[in-house]
């Protein structure tokens, strides 16, 4: 009786000891997390710093986003209900087809689809 007291007296750690790694794993969790999501999404240029990459989030909409990332740097534009006005150029002509596709003809006669 006498030795197992004496062994538990020995173990006198302090009980929060074993949270400090649950934050590691969490952050370890985060990050997998994160890597599955741009896989799944066959997106892998998010992760490559040389890759540029545009995105738009909810098209047509009022509350629509382009997302332009260009190297290591990301911008996000919100679009508003102005209209954007400047001088500018006809670059090409885009046709929507039946299926709801669309395609852009650029005017030089290069076509990329």
């Amino acid at each position: 009786m006498r030795r197992r007291r004496i062994i538990l007296d020995d173990e006198d750690e302090d009980p929060l000891s074993g949270v400090a790694n649950l934050f590691d794993v969490a952050m370890v969790f985060a990050v997998a997390l994160l890597v599955a999501l741009v896989v799944a999404y066959n997106v892998p240029e998010l992760l490559d710093d040389e890759a540029d990459l545009t995105v738009v989030k909810n098209p047509g909409q009022p509350n629509m986003q382009i997302i332009i990332k260009e190297g290591k740097t990301l911008k996000v534009l919100n679009m508003t209900e102005e209209l954007a006005g400047g001088q500018g150029s006809r670059m090409g002509t885009a046709y929507r087809l039946e299926s709801g596709e669309i395609i852009y003809v650029p005017d030089d006669g290069d076509a990329d689809n």
